[in-house]
């Protein structure tokens, strides 16, 4: 009886002295994980800055910050799914069976989660191919704004009034992308028919100097203005359309001050920036004399309405 217990008593031991050693492997396992996935992305960040720190495009050093953080976004999922598999593997279940049922498992899944599949492959080739980058205004999916995160799941957007949208990227078919290279300020401008069109458009151009030759503004806009002409004869006004050429993300604040610099102008110049008209045409006799006009008093004690009336 002695000799049983004392059998149980080491069986008992050597049965936790295993389960000790398990946990042992299993949170060395973890904290070796841990360890390589925090080196691995801060040397992707020290690699990303010192790239950056040798660009002298900004567009370039968008990029980068962009494959950088999907790049440190990937090593955590990969030595994520490795670690986890050793830790399975320890506690003794087999990860091969696992591996076969996840391709049959995977099968049935796939129908159900294609949008998944696709956000990662449409992300992919977004990011393979450079069409966003973190900073980028775009519109995409109807959505416009500025891009705070892109990933291979979702772009992360934040429109002018500080709402965040979050975009699956299986959603973008097209991408619509306002801040590469340069950017067109396009403005049209309204006279009156009764204006000269040389004379405004002497001005527009004498405006869009003094903005170049501008400490602040002169920096944003890269050529003289374009003028296109008359671009179509409106009910009350003849408009004029002309852009300036203006670097990323310049364009809104160029047209905005452009616009507020011309209406003083034009002010100051006396040329008409008009509003709707209403004539009344009462008609004319065969010899081409109209028929006078009579408005109604405002104190007229009868109950007519007081639009012209002819005589």
């Amino acid at each position: 009886m002695d000799d049983f217990l004392v059998g149980m008593k080491d069986l008992n031991l050597g049965v936790w002295s295993g389960y000790g050693v398990t946990a042992f492997r299993v949170l060395m396992i973890a904290i070796i994980a841990w360890v390589l996935i925090g080196v691995l992305q801060r040397l992707i960040r020290a690699f990303r800055l010192r790239l950056a720190a040798r660009m002298t495009d900004p567009e370039a050093k968008q990029r980068a910050e962009t494959l950088g953080r999907v790049f440190r976004y990937a090593v955590a999922v990969v030595f994520s799914l490795i670690a986890a598999m050793l830790i399975l593997a320890e506690v003794g279940i087999s990860v091969a069976p696992i591996l076969g049922a996840a391709g049959v498992v995977g099968i049935a899944v796939g129908f159900g989660a294609q949008s998944l599949v696709k956000d990662y492959f449409t992300g992919f080739f977004v990011l393979f191919e450079d069409q966003i980058r973190q900073g980028d205004v775009v519109q995409i999916a109807g959505i416009g704004g500025f891009v705070e995160e892109i990933t291979l799941r979702y772009v992360r957007l934040r429109d002018y009034d500080g709402n965040v949208h979050y975009i699956p990227n299986s959603l973008i078919t097209t991408v619509t992308n306002m801040s590469r290279g340069f950017a067109y300020a396009v403005i049209d401008v309204g006279i009156a028919y009764g204006e000269d069109i040389d004379e405004a458009v002497a001005e527009m151009r004498a405006v869009a100097a003094a903005m170049r030759a501008d400490r602040t503004y002169g920096a944003k806009i890269l050529e003289d203005i374009e003028i296109a002409g008359v671009e179509k004869w409106a009910d009350s006004a003849i408009v004029i359309r002309c852009r300036l050429k203006a670097m990323p993300l310049e364009q809104w604040s160029v047209r905005r001050e452009y616009l507020w610099r011309l209406k003083k102008a034009f002010d100051a110049r006396g040329i008409e920036i008009p509003y709707p008209h209403l004539t009344i045409y009462a008609g004319v006799a065969k010899d081409g004399s109209a028929a006078p006009f009579r408005v109604e008093s405002p104190r007229s004690a009868d109950k007519e309405p007081r639009v012209p009336i002819p005589r």
